[in-house]
């Protein structure tokens, strides 16, 4: 699978701008950044990326319910998606992954691998 282009989606600010230099200097991809459920609806439709990655913890629409809301979108509904979150329990891994995520990256990341990471998740293709 070929990534140009990710949508990061998290509630807090400094994840987002370590984030985006990780998947744009070190990655190589056009990022796109989104800090809520809401806000990834549509930036998602709107960008149409190539991955999402989502944060599971965020006030309002947590990201379970964005993932939902994501695959009812015409526009998104086979884009792959992989969950972030620090809470990384087996049981809560086997969920998202159940829900159809393609994978979980753990919280806090190391931004010089976090590309590495993400295509070891992603089927080749």
């Amino acid at each position: 699978m070929t990534i140009r282009k990710v949508l990061l989606v998290d509630d807090e600010e400094d994840i987002r701008t370590v984030g985006r230099l990780s998947l744009s200097r070190v990655g190589g991809w056009e990022t796109v950044l989104a800090s809520s459920g809401a806000e990834a609806l549509s930036r998602a439709a709107a960008e149409q990326p190539d991955l999402i990655l989502l944060d599971v913890m965020m006030p309002g629409m947590d990201g379970p319910t964005t993932f939902a809301q994501l695959r009812a979108q015409e526009a998104t509904a086979r884009t792959p998606i992989i969950f972030m979150t620090a809470k990384i329990q087996k049981q809560e891994v086997a969920r998202y992954l159940e829900l159809g995520a393609v994978g979980v990256i753990g919280k806090p990341f190391d931004p010089m691998t976090l590309p590495s990471e993400i295509k070891r998740l992603l089927p080749s293709s």
